[in-house]
């Protein structure tokens, strides 16, 4: 607990949850900046000046002119018209736009929590803060890589914009929970066991960015198989073992499948360790934690069925962060850090 004044105890707490919640709609308007195609619609990082949207026409003409200058334009939309530029425009100045109102959201209330709690225990929040601004940074950084020759960001700096944001979801919600959630239970699961599953949900995201980042979920629209194999046959299994496998579209959809089926496997396994040894505390909790499992595969696996449809596919991501949330409680419960 951060302090004994109830006041503020509640002020800190309600400012921490609602920054989950508002960096929780920033991760969904980026998928869907990712998804509509509007990561490169503004080729500038104008940090002040870009807050304000075009105001008039000859705005939007200059916006535009400089959308024209790049590969995206130039190969793939060479088409496109103002309005429907306008569309793209506007998802990615709202994905902006939320990324400085996370910013300011967070430096304000954090200074005004200085002065009314000791300074040393609010330094894990002050390194959230600097994450956030090389989040800002990664941000602007994806976005160069497909200025430039290509017609898409690269999709590891793609995953690496996204794998940030949900560590900085995940840090924030965690000092929520030191507050607000007592974990005293009993009978308490290795720690190394809730860690190891959270890790291989934050690498499964790792790898569904490398999916969204190369369409890979536009190949091989069938499922178990792909295609009318299990292993993609436009492959071979001794590429899987290569570092270039990260940068083939049909082996980045199968990793993805199959590290599904292994998340799926190691919660079996722990649900069954929990219920054997009547751990009646954590019942609730990893019943909630295999919901979002469940969930989660069954829009995976339709995602892949209707092609990344843009809706199924954002139901997607969204389902990955009540995923997330759900296990970082999970490893919470089961720490000692009250």
């Amino acid at each position: 607990m951060y302090t004994v004044n109830l006041k503020i105890y509640n002020q800190l707490s309600f400012w921490l949850i609602s920054m989950v919640l508002i960096i929780s709609i920033m991760i969904i308007v980026g998928g869907l900046t990712r998804l509509t195609d509007s990561g490169l619609s503004i080729t500038e990082w104008q940090l002040f000046s870009g807050i304000l949207p075009p105001l008039n026409h000859s705005d939007w003409i200059l916006y535009f002119n400089l959308y024209k200058e790049i590969p995206e334009f130039k190969l793939q939309n060479y088409d496109m018209n103002l309005q429907e530029f306008k569309v793209i425009f506007w998802w990615e100045w709202a994905h902006r736009f939320l990324g400085r109102l996370i910013g300011v959201g967070y430096l304000i209330p954090l200074i005004y929590f200085s002065f009314k709690i000791k300074l040393s225990k609010l330094i894990n929040l002050y390194l959230i803060f600097l994450l956030i601004c090389f989040q800002g940074f990664m941000g602007w950084y994806m976005v160069k890589s497909g200025l430039v020759e290509k017609v898409d960001v690269s999709h590891f700096r793609l995953s690496a914009h996204l794998i940030i944001a949900f560590i900085i979801l995940s840090l924030i919600f965690w000092n929520y929970l030191k507050i607000k959630v007592s974990n005293n239970a009993s009978k308490k699961l290795n720690p190394y066991i809730p860690f190891l599953f959270m890790f291989l949900i934050f690498f499964q995201i790792i790898i569904g960015a490398f999916v969204s980042g190369m369409d890979a979920g536009k190949i091989y629209n069938s499922w178990p198989f792909m295609g009318n194999t299990y292993f993609p046959d436009d492959n071979n299994l001794k590429a899987l073992f290569k570092i270039s496998a990260f940068s083939d579209p049909s082996l980045v959809q199968f990793i993805h499948r199959n590290l599904a089926y292994v998340i799926c496997l190691f919660y079996l396994l722990v649900l069954f360790n929990i219920y054997k040894n009547k751990m009646y505390e954590m019942y609730k909790t990893i019943n909630i934690l295999g919901c979002f499992i469940i969930l989660q595969i069954i829009l995976g696996i339709l995602t892949l069925l209707y092609g990344a449809q843009i809706y199924i596919a954002s139901m997607h991501q969204i389902s990955s962060i009540f995923l997330v949330i759900s296990s970082v409680y999970f490893f919470y419960l089961n720490t000692n850090t009250n």
